[in-house]
């Protein structure tokens, strides 16, 4: 025995019949020489009680220093009990990542995540995962092809890392449906991009100049009732725009509102005197269980943003988004005084540190304590 180098492979002569030269220092790694001379490196492990061979490759097709890294791959399956033959096997047979796709949407997707999730998780399978690795069995996608991935959406950061989110979360049922071996997910080893916070909130000034602009769009016929009394309902309450357009009345028991199912799950929400008029001067209509009525028959209404980009340029806040009213309303909440512990409940929040990033407004009722504080220790 010796090790299997080009140099001592290539001095191996043929010997008339089939003979087996093993490696000294990989046991189960040899090469079979043929009568004619003909050599091919193989693998022998033993499986279920029986001695077992595989081949892997004809030298010349395949260099010792290659047999040698795809021998030491093999072997470690068999020494966990497994067959590397079925391991080669099942990895040829797997799914391609565009097959798996559908049972992920089918058994992940549809049955755990919120409508508006379910539509981004399919926006990114549609436009990132599936051109440039739906092609790839499940097995074989790599680090490498993550990180190329990754790296080809970096003027897009965000969408970039929702992509290589929404692939690990693919990958981890893989592992669990025992299409991929435990553990073996790379996306881990992605450094996600720094992503800049979009913090946009309106100051008092620019927030009584959107609601008269909202009185007016209502006057002039810019915007519906309808739309108009959502805006003014997400700038009151601090609601997520999904919340507003599917509201109904039974929702509302009194003063308050009680979602049964909002995306941190079941959420009770105090409804200030300005809220309670708003609600009072948004007509019922018979059939339709939402507050907020769209123009299909018992439905809620659709589309916000059309309305919402002519009142907002109306405005003079062409930078501002509907999603930039609940920020608003968390940050004066905070200005004026409201506890981070509140403004979380408020918002809905299932973990306050997502409320944290309204900490740095409330500076001054810090300096505040910190001064009385000091006042104590004043002579």
């Amino acid at each position: 025995m010796q090790r299997l180098t080009k140099r001592t492979v290539d001095k191996i002569s043929p010997t008339g019949a089939d003979h087996f030269v093993w490696d000294q220092q990989l046991p189960g790694f040899g090469v079979r020489v043929s009568p004619k001379g003909q050599k091919s490196f193989l693998i022998q492990y033993r499986h279920q009680g029986r001695t077992q061979r595989m081949r892997l490759g004809r030298l010349g097709l395949i260099t010792a220093d290659e047999a040698r890294r795809k021998a030491r791959i093999l072997l470690g399956p068999a020494e966990d009990g497994k067959n590397p033959a079925l391991v080669i096997s099942s990895k040829r047979n797997a799914p391609k990542l565009s097959d798996i796709s559908e049972r992920f949407i089918e058994e992940h997707v549809m049955t755990r995540l919120k409508p508006r999730t379910q539509a981004n998780y399919r926006a990114i399978l549609k436009n990132y995962l599936l051109p440039a690795l739906g092609h790839k069995r499940i097995t074989e996608i790599t680090l490498a092809d993550l990180s190329a991935l990754h790296t080809s959406i970096s003027h897009k950061p965000s969408q970039a890392n929702r992509s290589v989110l929404v692939m690990s979360k693919i990958l981890n049922l893989c592992e669990q449906w025992g299409l991929r071996t435990m553990g073996s997910n790379p996306c881990k080893h992605i450094q996600l991009f720094k992503e800049k916070p979009r913090n946009r909130f309106l100051d008092k000034t620019e927030l009584k100049r959107l609601w008269n602009t909202l009185d007016e769009a209502y006057a002039d016929g810019t915007a519906g009732l309808y739309a108009i009394n959502a805006y003014k309902l997400l700038i009151l309450t601090g609601c997520r725009l999904g919340e507003i357009q599917t509201l109904k009345w039974s929702f509302i028991r009194g003063n308050r509102v009680e979602f049964p199912d909002s995306k941190t799950g079941y959420k009770r929400l105090p409804l200030n005197a300005a809220a309670m008029k708003i609600l009072e001067q948004t007509p019922k209509q018979v059939g339709n269980p939402y507050v907020i009525c769209g123009e299909r028959e018992g439905a809620h209404i659709v589309n916000l943003q059309k309305s919402w980009r002519r009142i907002r340029k109306k405005a003079g806040l062409d930078d501002l988004r509907i999603h930039d009213l609940r920020h608003t309303f968390a940050s004066q909440a905070v200005m004026n005084g409201t506890p981070l512990a509140l403004v979380s409940k408020l918002l809905g929040h299932a973990k306050i540190t997502t409320t944290m990033r309204y900490a740095h407004l409330a500076d001054s009722e810090l300096l505040e304590a910190s001064e009385g504080i000091g006042e104590l220790l004043r002579d």
